[in-house]
């Protein structure tokens, strides 16, 4: 596995010489990280995790998903931002967009506790109805709104469905470890539900590869262990700090040298449907770890060619305040070759026998020169396939460039204090007792 980074089409928009002279800056950064994961500083677990993630607890997270397949027809997993991105990105990345529909063996998986919106809600228990169900609540207090009404709906669904004993074989709860009053935890004890961890050394957004994100990628029929060893390799990979053959320092590197040229906003740009969720994981990342204190690169996300049908006018010839990160997939899953007509009448005969895959690249590079054309930089992340191990891989990349990333822009890529706001507004709207107007 490697992650390539090719500058073909943004090398004319800054000097190397520009580049070369954050090198110190990029190095002291990914020095500050190592420092306060020996230090213990921030959440940072996730630095060391590929290596000491627990064993025996990623042993029991793989039982239990084999026992949920066995025994259900729909998994439906709660959980918000970090607790809902990461799994619903690995899973359409390794099993496909369609995955609920083509399933061979196992569970369809749906999600809830993302919103507030009860048509949704409604929506989601019709699917459920005279189906077998499992639910993993995925929350570290049990308290935040969105997930906390979901968990109360589908509770009150599985208990009347079962009753109350049979309901413990079918409620999972990954939370804090810490059993204390009037927790999810003290709660998942008291009720005898099964449980796994959210550690407390890593945060939301860097939980993926935890039973966070592990336990519903296990369900899916995921290899979630090739998974760990695709992130074992990146970390291995990217522990050299020679910034010349380091593509994460290198790509921290080049988003902070755009950012102080004026470009506030990165759009991550992917050619497959596939990667969609991966692109709304990469703007919790980004966008939590980086945008504070006044600072910081707003992240957005496109499927090409789909948006370019929409937002390529703007792309092409809007104001020019983004940069764009392209990440490819050398290899497609499958070959798949464009048929043969003798009437032609779509005008397709010279694409004749070629495949998709010949058509999405050239899609690509052409994209790529039109926007440089109009005085877009693209950057191009490319990894061999999509597959167990290179997701695992492809995460520990991009965490570890926005932890750099993050210091380079002078914030803590770690804490998220802007994020209370809109709860303590809401509660106080709502008349939750300790908010008053």
């Amino acid at each position: 596995m490697s992650m390539k980074l090719s500058t073909e089409f943004a090398e004319k928009f800054y000097s190397e010489k520009a580049l070369q002279d954050l090198v110190p800056e990029v190095e002291k950064a990914f020095a500050t990280v190592k420092d306060h994961f020996k230090k213990g500083e921030d959440p940072i677990g996730w630095f060391s995790l590929p290596e000491d993630y627990d064993k025996e607890e990623f042993a029991r997270i793989k039982t239990c998903a084999e026992r949920i397949r066995k025994m259900c027809d729909v998994f439906v997993v709660i959980g918000i931002g970090g607790s809902y991105l990461g799994a619903r990105a690995a899973i359409e990345f390794c099993q496909g967009v369609f995955h609920n529909q083509l399933r061979k063996d196992g569970p369809e998986i749906y999600f809830a506790g993302t919103s507030v919106d009860g048509d949704y809600l409604a929506e989601l228990l019709q699917i459920c109805e005279g189906k077998e169900l499992c639910v993993n609540v995925i929350s570290k207090s049990g308290t935040t709104t969105e997930p906390a009404i979901a968990f109360r709906v589908f509770r009150e669904l599985i208990e009347k469905k079962y009753g109350k004993e049979e309901a413990k074989n079918r409620i999972f709860v990954t939370t804090d470890q810490k059993i204390k009053p009037g927790t999810l935890k003290e709660f998942a004890t008291e009720e005898g539900y099964e449980s796994f961890v959210v550690p407390g050394n890593i945060g939301g957004r860097f939980s993926v590869l935890t039973a966070v994100g592990l336990l519903p990628i296990a369900v899916s029929g995921a290899d979630i262990d090739s998974m760990m060893r695709g992130a074992k390799e990146a970390k291995e990979e990217f522990a050299d700090a020679d910034f010349s053959a380091n593509t994460c320092m290198q790509y921290a590197a080049l988003r902070n040298l755009f950012y102080r040229q004026g470009k506030k906003f990165e759009m991550y740009a992917f050619y497959t449907p596939a990667m969609e969720l991966m692109g709304e994981w990469l703007k919790q990342l980004y966008g939590e770890s980086e945008g504070k204190d006044g600072k910081g690169i707003f992240p957005v996300s496109v499927i090409y060619s789909r948006d370019l049908h929409s937002l390529g006018q703007y792309v092409q010839q809007g104001e020019r305040l983004m940069f764009e990160t392209v990440l490819q997939i050398a290899h497609p899953k499958v070959k798949f070759d464009i048929p043969k007509s003798k009437a032609n009448m779509d005008g397709l005969g010279y694409l004749e026998g070629r495949d998709m895959d010949f058509v999405n690249k050239n899609a690509f590079r052409g994209t790529a020169l039109a926007h440089q054309d109009g005085g877009v930089a693209t950057l191009v992340l490319e990894l061999e396939k999509e597959d167990e191990a290179n997701f695992g891989y492809m995460v520990y990349f991009f965490e570890l460039a926005c932890a750099i990333s993050g210091y380079m822009l002078g914030v803590n890529p770690f804490n998220q204090p802007g994020v209370e706001a809109y709860k303590k507004n809401m509660f106080r709207l709502l008349g939750k007792p300790g908010y008053t107007n």
